[in-house]
C-alpha cells in the first residue's frame, strides 16, 4: 500500500483491493482478503455496522431461504461457530433455534415442501403438529397449526457483530476510513480512482458493498439492478421474565421475535418510512398491528411495555436474491449488495466469497444465481417489487 501525501493536498491512496461500505459484508471481505494478506481500504460513509448491519432484527437463521442461498448459508453458519476466534467477541450469538409457525394449512404445506427441499443440502427441519407444538412451546398461543424448527439457527446482537468484523479487519491492517463518503469512481483502464472529500483511493480491484445504494454504484459502471428500498420496523419490549425459548418467525414473514437473556423481546415486523435519502422511521400504526398480531401469538406480551422503536433502509430485489459476483461491463469491479433483508446471517460468508473471487479467481460456492447480468431491461419492467420483513 502506497501513501501519497503532500501539505495542504488531498491524501492520496493506493491499494490492492478498495471496499465501499462498512456493513457485514464489506466488513468480512476486508477480513478476508487481509488474511490472504491483500492490502485493503475500506470506505464507509457513516460508521462501520452502523446502517442495516447493525440496526437488523438479528436472527442467525438458515430455514426460510431461497434454494440458491442455502449453500451460502450452510457455509456462514461454520464461521458463526468460530465468531470469537474471528473477530474476538461472541456478539451474544446463541443457537438458540428458529421456530417458523404456520397459522393456516396452507403454511403448514409449505412448510412440509420446504423441509423436503432443504433436507438435499443437509438442513434438518422438524415439522411440529399443532399438539407437538404446544407441549414445546406452551406460550405460543394455539392460534398455531404448527411449525417448523431448526435446533442450531439462532440469533446475535448486530451492533455488536457487524462493527466487530470492521475492528478484526483494522488489527489485521486494513485501512478503514468511516465518515468518508464515496464522491466519484472513474477507471482509467487498469484502476479504479475513488473520490472522497479529503481523500483519492486508487487500487485495481474495487468491491460495491453499499448496501442500499448499491445499485447507484452498479449504475456508474453500466449495470442496472431493480433495486428498491424498504424500511422494516423494529421494537424492543421491557425486560420481561425469559419465556421465549426460540428465534420465531412466521410462515409469510408477517412478524418475527426473540428474546434476549436480559429479558427484552425483540419484534419486527411491518414497513416504516423514508424521512431522507440516508434515515427512516417506524411507522405509528404498522407497530400497533405489529403488536396486536404479537401479543395474540405469545399471550406473554399482551401487557408489555415497549422502550424503542426504529427503522432503516435495506434494498431489496424483485428475486430476492442478492447481487454478488463480477461485474459483466468492468474487469476488476465485484458487487456484493441488495440482500432484502437477510444478509445478517450469510454476510461472513458472501465476505470469504469475494475474498475468494479476487485472490483465487473462483469461489467453491455456488453464486451463479446471484449474478448481476440475470437483470436485462425487458425482464426487470416485468419483475413485482418484493417487500421483505427484514426478519434478519
Amino acid at each position: 500500500m502506497t501513501d501519497i501525501h503532500t501539505p495542504g493536498s488531498k491524501r492520496t491512496l493506493g491499494t490492492d483491493v478498495i471496499i465501499i461500505g462498512g456493513g457485514i459484508v464489506g466488513a468480512s471481505a476486508a477480513l478476508a482478503l487481509r488474511q490472504k494478506g491483500v492490502a485493503v481500504v475500506l470506505l464507509e460513509r457513516d460508521f462501520c455496522g452502523s446502517r442495516s448491519s447493525g440496526i437488523n432484527y438479528g436472527g442467525v437463521r438458515r430455514q426460510g431461504r431461497l434454494e440458491a442461498q442455502l449453500p451460502l448459508s450452510q457455509r456462514a453458519h461454520h464461521i458463526w461457530a468460530r465468531l470469537p476466534e474471528l473477530i474476538g467477541i461472541d456478539g451474544e450469538y446463541v443457537r438458540s433455534g428458529h421456530l417458523k409457525l404456520g397459522v393456516n394449512e396452507r403454511d403448514m404445506a409449505s412448510l412440509e415442501n420446504y423441509a423436503q427441499m432443504a433436507a438435499r443440502y443437509e438442513l434438518p427441519l422438524e415439522i411440529l403438529d399443532q399438539q407437538s407444538l404446544r407441549r414445546r412451546f406452551p406460550w405460543i398461543s394455539p392460534t398455531a397449526l404448527g411449525g417448523s424448527y431448526c435446533a442450531e439457527d439462532g440469533h446475535a446482537n448486530p451492533r455488536l457483530v457487524s462493527p466487530a468484523f470492521a475492528h478484526a479487519a483494522r488489527r489485521r491492517g486494513a485501512q478503514i476510513f468511516d465518515q468518508t463518503p464515496v464522491s466519484s469512481i472513474e477507471h482509467d483502464g487498469q484502476r479504479f480512482i475513488v473520490e472522497c472529500p479529503q481523500l483519492q483511493v486508487r487500487a485495481p480491484l474495487l468491491i460495491n458493498c453499499a448496501g442500499a445504494w448499491g445499485h447507484r454504484i452498479a449504475e456508474w459502471f453500466d449495470e442496472q439492478v431493480p433495486l428498491q428500498v424498504s424500511c422494516p420496523n423494529m421494537t424492543v419490549t421491557e425486560p420481561l421474565p425469559l419465556f421465549m425459548d426460540a428465534s420465531i418467525g412466521i410462515e409469510g414473514g408477517s412478524i418475527y421475535a426473540r428474546q434476549v437473556s436480559r429479558g427484552n423481546c425483540v419484534i419486527g415486523g411491518g414497513q416504516g418510512y423514508t424521512t431522507s435519502d440516508t434515515t427512516a422511521r417506524p411507522g405509528r400504526e404498522a407497530i400497533l398491528e405489529l403488536m396486536k398480531i404479537a401479543s395474540a401469538l405469545f399471550p406473554a406480551l399482551a401487557n408489555a411495555h415497549l422502550i424503542r422503536f426504529w427503522s432503516g433502509i435495506e434494498g431489496n430485489i424483485p428475486d430476492r436474491n442478492p447481487v454478488v459476483g463480477p461485474s459483466h461491463t468492468t474487469p476488476g469491479l465485484f458487487h456484493g449488495f441488495g440482500f432484502c433483508g437477510a444478509g445478517f446471517q450469510i454476510g461472513p460468508a458472501v465476505g470469504e466469497v469475494l475474498a475468494e473471487l479476487i485472490d483465487d479467481g473462483h469461489t467453491p460456492t455456488p453464486i451463479d444465481a446471484f449474478a448481476i447480468n440475470r437483470f436485462s431491461t425487458a425482464s426487470s419492467t416485468l419483475m413485482s417489487t418484493c417487500i421483505v420483513s427484514g426478519d434478519e
